[in-house]
This record gives structure tokens, C-alpha cells and sequence, in this order.
């Protein structure tokens, strides 16, 4: 069993925290895929196949850096000073480890204060209500776009809330962060558990052709048998930003399962009660958003709950979109954005990009994926997105 993931910071092994469901077994353990996008090229990097090997007997990769020594190390491996010269490969492993990075990092940063956390619930929770309020007193179509838009984004900020609890970085308390990540996302229709063990997937095989879950690059052979219509509404704008209530049901193509049933390949048996638990709190949440159209009417929930949830759907999918896709050209896979790092990393570091207020470059980056990063080869160690050239009027890569 493939024992090897790519992180953000590079090749660690699995944590044993978790059991790991069966669905995600491989019966050939040399068989890896991992992907990272290339995109001042249009295509994008992916891992895969027979490395497991080569990572163990190199385990103790080109320098075991300290973070006092660090920086002219890194610039000395990037420059080539005693490597012969060579130009950077993007799929080398990094002369640093995670370790590396982590105690770089500030330990103030690695506190979980409840209370803090709690606060900015009790703030996004009052935001919430507080523009809901606003909308309904007003009634004006000049003011219902800007609720939408607003009312989007704070059930965006909800859904994160919900996301730390999943990640227990919300607080050291399990119990804590179950009830609050239960309340969080019930309340914007996603079941907690189900997506939190969906989640923890996903970062344990980032990239993963096979076993990640959320935007993973899908193999040539699974595309190609894709009908017109499913390729027409995975990569045409502005349909995949509409994707996640169909993912949480029903997943990506070429997996089974769903995030609502217990007995899901998603999930080990000893998950049961949990997804049962996140499916009834989904259920009730429904069922009181049914009860709240016969109140206030049909017409006023939509604009009141349901066209904030469409917009909170696009935010979800626009942003796990975005951290798949359109990296600059040699972007490593272990490249980090965070600043007390950036003596580890040295000329891996990567500043982010100005822009104002809103980001709006990052659509003109949306786009372009669409058009070029539609599926990876079936075979190789490592392989790039390629381009189907009838899709969307694509040019071929």
C-alpha cells in the first residue's frame, strides 16, 4: 500500500491518526500520480508511477537544512553553486523538509485559543443574521444584489469556520469543534463529517490522480469515455463553479460513493455514526428551510437564503479550483506563501501577487485553465495536463 504523499512542503509519510478506507488501497504500490500545474505553459506537472522506491532509498534528500544555515544553501542549490550548473527541475525533491518549515514558523502561530475562535463565530454568525435583517427591511433590488453578494461571502466565511474545526485547528477540543463545525456547515447545507473525512483525504493525497478528492487532474482514460455533456459542464464556465452540492452527492468522475451515506467507500466502518450524525443535522437544516417557505414564502427564502448558498457554492468551487490550477510556469508543488518561512524556502519562496482589493487577475487565470487543463496521460512518472483540442474550442497544447 502506497505509504508516500505529497504535501504542500514535500514527500511525507501518512499520518496514522486515521484508518484509511479501502477505496483508497492500490493494489499496485508503485503506481502513484501526483499533479502540480505549469501554467505559463499551459500545462500542468503531475507525479507518478514507481517513485515509492526511489523516496525511500533517498529519504535523507540533498541537505538537511537548519533554518540559521538555510538561506544560502537554498540559493546555492537553486543557483547551481556545486551542482554542476544544472537548470532548476521542477520535480526534484526540495533540499528541505517539512520539518524544516514548521519550526520556522512562530509557536505563538501554533496556539489554539477557543475563545478567539468562538468570537469570531459569534461574529460571522451576527453578520449573517445582521444582513439578512438589513435585506428584509429594505426589500429594494438596489439593495438584494449587494445582499447577495455579501451574504455569499459570509456564508463563505461559515464554511471556513467549519473547515478549521475538520482540521482541529480550531481548537484542541474535539467535542468543541464538532458541535460548531455541525452548526457551521449544517447551516450551508454541507454534512460536517462527511466532507471533514473527504477533507483529510484530499490533503493526505494532494494531487493524487487516484486517491485525491477535489479537482484532482482525471486520467486520460476516464475523460475520454466522459459523455459531451459532462465535459461541457466540468470545463465551460460558469457550470463548474456550480459543482460542489453535485460532489458531495455523487463525488468525481470516475469515483463512487457520496458524502451523505454511511456505508460510502468514502468512509471506514467505525465513521458510521458519524456521517449518520452529519446526515440527520443536513436533514434538519432542510427540513427547517422547508418549514421557513411556507412562513415567509417561497420568492423571499430564495432571495433571502437561496441565491447567498448559489454564491457561496461559486466562492467554494472558485477557490479549491484555483489551488489545483494556474500556478506560474515551474511553480514547485513545495513552493509556500508564508513569510516566517521564507529563510527555509529562500528562492523557493514565492511573494504573492499585488492586486487590489478584489483579485481580479485570478479570473483571467480561471479561464485559461478551463481551456487548457483538461486531462493527464494514463502513463508516466511525470505527466502534464493536456488540452482537448474539441472542447470549448481549446487550442491543442
Amino acid at each position: 500500500m502506497a505509504s508516500w504523499v505529497l504535501s504542500e512542503c514535500g514527500l511525507r509519510p501518512l499520518p496514522r491518526i486515521y484508518p484509511k478506507p479501502q477505496a483508497f488501497l492500490n493494489s499496485n504500490p508503485s503506481k502513484l500520480r501526483f499533479s502540480r500545474t505549469d501554467f505559463g505553459n499551459g500545462s500542468s506537472l503531475c507525479f507518478s508511477n514507481e517513485i515509492n522506491n526511489n523516496i525511500n532509498k533517498e529519504r535523507n534528500w540533498a541537505l538537511k537544512v537548519s533554518v540559521p544555515l538555510t538561506i544560502e544553501q537554498v540559493e546555492e542549490e537553486i543557483n547551481g553553486v556545486g551542482g554542476g550548473g544544472e537548470e532548476f527541475d521542477p520535480g526534484a525533491p526540495p533540499p528541505f523538509k517539512l520539518s524544516d518549515i514548521k519550526a520556522a514558523i512562530p509557536k505563538h502561530c501554533w496556539v489554539k485559543n477557543p475563545w478567539k475562535s468562538m468570537s469570531y463565530v459569534v461574529r460571522d454568525v451576527a453578520v449573517v443574521f445582521g444582513l439578512a435583517a438589513v435585506a428584509a427591511y429594505f426589500n429594494s433590488w438596489v439593495v438584494w444584489p449587494l445582499y447577495w453578494f455579501a451574504q455569499g461571502t459570509m456564508f463563505w466565511a461559515l464554511f471556513v469556520l467549519g473547515h478549521d474545526c475538520g482540521h482541529g485547528s480550531f481548537s484542541n477540543n474535539h467535542k468543541l469543534n464538532s458541535v460548531v463545525g455541525h452548526l457551521t456547515h449544517s447551516s450551508i447545507l454541507v454534512p460536517y463529517h462527511g466532507w471533514r473525512i473527504s477533507h483529510r483525504t484530499h490533503h493526505q493525497n494532494h494531487g493524487h490522480v487516484e486517491n485525491d478528492e477535489s479537482w484532482h487532474p482525471l486520467p486520460e482514460k476516464i475523460f475520454k469515455n466522459l459523455d459531451k455533456a459532462t465535459k461541457i459542464l466540468r470545463f465551460t464556465l460558469p457550470f463548474p463553479m456550480l459543482a460542489y452540492p453535485f460532489y458531495l452527492w455523487g463525488r468525481s468522475p470516475g469515483k463512487k460513493g457520496s458524502h451523505f451515506h454511511p456505508d460510502s467507500d468514502l468512509f471506514v466502518p467505525n465513521e458510521r455514526k458519524d456521517i449518520i450524525t452529519s446526515t440527520v443535522c443536513w436533514t434538519t437544516m432542510v427540513a427547517l428551510l422547508v418549514g421557513l417557505s411556507f412562513v415567509m414564502g417561497p420568492v423571499q427564502l430564495l432571495k433571502l437564503y437561496g441565491i447567498p448558498y448559489l454564491g457561496f457554492v461559486m466562492w467554494l468551487d472558485f477557490v479549491t479550483y484555483l489551488h489545483h490550477h494556474g500556478h506560474d510556469e515551474k511553480l514547485p508543488w513545495y513552493r509556500g506563501k508564508t513569510e516566517a518561512a521564507k529563510p527555509v524556502l529562500g528562492k523557493y519562496y514565492k511573494e504573492p501577487q499585488k492586486s487590489g482589493p478584489l483579485p481580479f487577475y485570478l479570473l483571467g487565470v480561471l479561464l485559461r485553465s478551463m481551456k487548457k487543463d483538461h486531462y493527464v496521460s494514463d502513463t508516466g512518472d511525470i505527466v502534464y495536463y493536456q488540452t482537448d483540442p474539441q472542447l470549448n474550442g481549446a487550442q491543442k497544447s
